[in-house]
């Protein structure tokens, strides 16, 4: 026996709430830049400059305490918190120490983060320190940039993937899809303030690939059926290739979401949030192919034959048959 997640033939119809899908989609989309405009992103040591120390420890972990040994170091503003993990044993009690890089720094002293050691270490002579991460206020603001324009460009590489291989509806449908999925994952995170750091970057990008990779999967079964099927509307072709790719789009997903979720529950803190982001990524993808950029498609319009150029394309074939 086979384990079937969808049948091997649907007929289901995904254009019944087109309207409704794309009406959310564009609240959803708004949404998100407020909340990233408004709340903004919490911005890891890595984009804001500044230093992260992480303790362990065999003794249980007091904030209070810590926080009255680091005051009289003059470090500024100082986030204490307590990290919890399953992969902890009942003896590892973790924290972690942020605080900002000073005003015309390039880089945190060391011998401030030996004296936060020594004070520490007053607490518990035994405390180990496995992690100290730190940035200078003038790296980070160049990470933001490099940052910014690494998103940007893999969205225009797409746009010109997509123009030169299908045509320039269909790069506006994928693209519109990219920028949905890439936009909510920045309103979940400014949401829940998540820790937001390259690792983030790193998973934008991975979440813009795997995107693409199933709305092409999805266009190159359109255009297959378009040649195809030269009399139904645009609307009905494009239902009956979703419905054609859904079983591989389901268990392509599932699998996918499956690693993930063992490696947000075993993985540590250290990936969590990058985790979070790809499972995230997956989920609003997934979703952005099936409704988004083929209810745009649908509304652009495409012509037929490839073989023969058109004055009209894009406009011949909508989804009212005009």
């Amino acid at each position: 026996m086979r384990l079937k997640l969808v049948p091997e033939r649907t007929d289901w119809d995904f254009f019944r709430f087109a309207r409704l899908a794309m009406l959310v989609s564009t609240a959803l989309t708004l949404l998100s830049v407020l909340l990233v405009f408004l709340i903004g992103l919490n911005f890891g040591i890595d984009f804001r400059g500044g230093t992260t120390v992480r303790t362990l420890s065999s003794q249980a972990v007091d904030v209070g305490a810590y926080r009255e040994r680091i005051s009289p170091l003059g470090l500024g503003d100082v986030v204490i918190s307590e990290v919890f993990d399953i992969s902890f044993g009942p003896d590892e009690h973790v924290a972690s120490i942020r605080f900002e890089a000073q005003e015309g720094d390039e880089s945190v002293a060391a011998e401030t983060v030996i004296r936060l050691q020594q004070a520490l270490r007053v607490l518990d002579p035994e405390m180990e320190f496995p992690l100290v991460e730190s940035v200078g206020p003038k790296v980070s603001g160049e990470l933001i940039q490099k940052a910014v324009i690494a998103v940007l460009a893999a969205i225009a590489a797409v746009l010109f993937y997509i123009w030169v291989r299908f045509e320039w509806q269909f790069s506006v449908g994928a693209v519109a899809a990219l920028i949905h999925d890439v936009v909510l994952t920045l309103g979940i995170f400014a949401l829940l303030q998540i820790k937001f750091d390259l690792a983030i970057i790193a998973a934008l990008l991975t979440i813009v690939g795997y995107s693409l990779n199933d709305t092409v999967v999805l266009f190159d079964r359109v255009r297959e059926n378009l040649r195809r099927h030269k009399k139904p509307e645009l609307m009905k072709v494009l239902n009956l290739s979703i419905n054609e790719t859904l079983s591989r789009t389901v268990m392509t997903s599932a699998t996918t979401l499956l690693a993930l979720l063992a490696l947000f529950v075993f993985g540590g803190d250290v990936i969590r949030s990058f985790v979070f982001a790809m499972i995230w990524g997956v989920i609003v993808g997934t979703y952005s192919s099936v409704f988004v950029a083929t209810n745009i498609l649908n509304r652009l319009g495409v012509k037929r034959d490839w073989s023969k150029p058109q004055k009209d394309a894009g406009t011949k074939f909508t989804s009212d048959g005009s």
